[in-house]
């Protein structure tokens, strides 16, 4: 018997008995279906990760900041070291660690600073002080107008870039380019706190950054901040020459550890051959944790699949010895007219092949329409992101149907087996 003859048998048996069929095939359907859609949840959750990861800058960056508590011999303990971050260090990290691309300055205030414009309109928002090449690093430019440049940096010029969502509530629908607005030295809880009055500093915008959304991981809106030349913040709301943090970024993700080790070895040189005054954040970690939970949960979700296949197949074995039972006078007459054991083992065999691959088609269907389905639910209940894609994997459905075909072989051998051994006159003896 031929390949292509064997499935058009198949086939044709699951159309005579169409629902009996269907209930056979379901836990092969349920079994696949429920691993498509739940990987393509899950691949939807690491791909907003990396997306979150991205707004930040990229995986193949990590953060060093001065920190006001420090961990020593297993307890934190304030940190009272004189040594800062200071402009100096980005320019001997540049020069001195082969493994880094660029290295970011910034002085960050994530909220609660007021910031005015001439309106009227108010808003308390945060700014990050950074340099020119800030756009760069993090791959975000600006949507209208310019970035300050390095003689405006150098000579602390007060002008300003804004983000979009912070544009609008303060100018609506007016081009915001060339208007001032103040901004408070400090914020809100520093001013109580040290029972001062607020101080404004006046700045012209110069431009307006693209849309970033906000950030997953730290709950920033990005788009509702301004950046300042990072002297000019130095200059008008610290007064001292520290900075708040380095973003480092790699040459290259792989090149993350090595990064580290040199970028701490400079510092050790530079600061008293001190290390332990400063943290270090790195991205690539939790990429490296998400591609683990992402594993586990592959895996969890195959164990799954796998007893719900293993039912399926149960019931196709179940399914193809009754056909054996129906079809004996068939068989024994296919024998009698010349037919070898290997065409009954073949014909049975294919069968089954043909009943789980159908089977696992419908299923790929189905897990296709409930990861689409889900994700619209998932972003209901998650409402911190606006859209929550389904990651359909190709790779996973060449599995899944590949898989169901498997099933059909390893329990439509025995059937297809005893189909073959039967006797022709015994079995056209068969009421």
């Amino acid at each position: 018997m031929k390949l292509t003859e064997g499935f058009s048998v198949g086939f044709r048996a699951i159309g005579i008995n169409k629902m009996r069929s269907l209930l056979t095939m379901l836990g092969i359907i349920v079994g696949v279906a429920s691993v498509l859609a739940m990987i393509a949840i899950g691949d939807g959750a690491k791909t907003i990760v990396l997306q979150d990861a991205d707004k930040l800058g990229g995986a193949s960056q990590f953060s060093m900041w001065r920190g006001g508590w420090i961990k020593k011999n297993g307890q934190w303990v304030r940190n009272r070291s004189s040594e800062f971050l200071k402009y100096e260090d980005v320019v001997a990290i540049e020069a001195e660690c082969p493994s880094v691309q660029l290295v970011i300055p910034r002085i960050p205030r994530w909220g609660g600073v007021l910031v005015q414009a001439a309106g009227g309109a108010e808003k308390r928002t945060g700014y990050n002080g950074v340099d020119p090449h800030f756009p760069t690093g993090m791959n975000w430019g600006v949507e209208r107008g310019r970035f300050f440049t390095e003689t405006e940096f150098n000579e602390r010029h007060k002008i300003c870039v804004i983000g979009s969502e912070l544009a609008t509530e303060l100018f609506g629908d007016d081009e915001p380019i060339g208007k001032e607005i103040k901004v408070a030295r400090s914020a809100d809880w520093e001013i109580r706190w040290e029972g001062r009055e607020r101080v404004m500093v006046r700045f012209t915008i110069v431009g307006v950054m693209k849309k970033r959304g906000r950030s997953l991981r730290f709950g920033w809106n990005l788009d509702n901040i301004l950046f300042v030349p990072l002297t000019t913040a130095q200059e008008r709301f610290t007064g001292n020459d520290h900075i708040g943090m380095l973003t480092i970024k790699a040459k290259h993700i792989d090149l993350v550890d090595k990064a580290q080790e040199e970028v701490k070895a400079v510092m050790r040189k530079r600061h008293r051959n001190q290390d332990d005054f400063f943290h270090i954040r790195v991205l690539n970690e939790s990429m490296e944790q998400l591609h683990k939970i992402s594993w586990v949960i592959k895996i969890t979700l195959g164990s799954i699949a796998g007893f719900s296949l293993l039912v399926g197949g149960i019931g196709i074995m179940n399914m193809m010895l009754v056909s054996v039972t129906e079809r004996t006078r068939e068989i024994g007459l296919r024998k009698a007219i010349g037919a070898k054991r290997w065409d009954i083992l073949f014909q049975f065999l294919v069968e089954a092949i043909a009943m789980c691959s159908v089977g696992g088609l419908l299923g790929v269907g189905l897990g296709i329409g409930a990861g689409y389905g889900m994700a619209n639910i998932a972003v209901k209940i998650v409402k911190v992101v606006p859209e929550w894609p389904a990651v359909i994997s190709t790779q996973w459905i060449i599995i899944s149907v590949a898989f169901s075909a498997m099933i059909g072989i390893i329990f439509g051998v025995y059937p297809a087996v005893k189909a073959a051994q039967l006797s022709p006159i015994e079995a056209l003896r068969t009421e």
